[in-house]
């Protein structure tokens, strides 16, 4: 496995979120793309948190659960007080399918080989999806509380991305 399939992987949520909508996505789609993609973090953490055999990969992969479930559960908590259902979109299934082919590939590594593979597609992933809330969904949301939960997430996402690419360069 290539470092061009896993750019592959993250690059999509960038194209996807970019080209799906002939129109800016809606706060509903927003709120189901947030989950979705947050989701798509918690599954492959748990998976590097119980497949890798280095200390700080299995670190960064519990801050990644424990992160992104936080941000979810905010998410989740806002659109039930906004009353707002979150909609299944183009972008959001295409995530759902992307992260479980990612996760089939993952899982058939091991080692030294996995750890690099996870981390590499953790800053490849950050990458996309902080371009996309800055190009799209953060312009395109509606509500302001929404926003600013998209602002925060932005943040922690783009904390999450530097400290990605600082474990990844300290694997051999």
């Amino acid at each position: 496995m290539g470092m061009k399939t896993l750019t592959l992987f993250a690059t999509a949520l960038l194209a996807v979120s970019t080209s799906a909508f002939a129109q800016a996505p809606n706060d509903a789609q927003i709120a189901s793309i947030v989950v979705t993609a947050n989701q798509v973090d918690i599954d492959a953490g748990k998976l590097a948190a119980s497949t890798s055999t280095d200390a700080e990969v299995k670190k960064f992969a519990n801050l990644m659960v424990t992160d992104h479930t936080s941000v979810n559960k905010q998410a989740v908590a806002l659109v039930t007080k906004l009353k707002v259902t979150p909609e299944d979109n183009d972008t959001s299934k295409t995530l759902s399918k992307q992260a479980a082919d990612k996760l089939a590939e993952l899982s058939k590594l091991k080692g030294a080989e996995y750890d690099k593979a996870y981390v590499a597609n953790e800053v490849a992933y950050h990458k996309a999806v902080n371009s996309a809330l800055e190009t799209q969904l953060i312009p395109s949301a509606t509500n302001a509380e929404l926003k600013s939960l998209l602002q925060t997430g932005l943040k922690i996402f783009q904390g999450h991305q530097q400290h990605a690419e600082h474990v990844l360069a300290s694997l051999k």
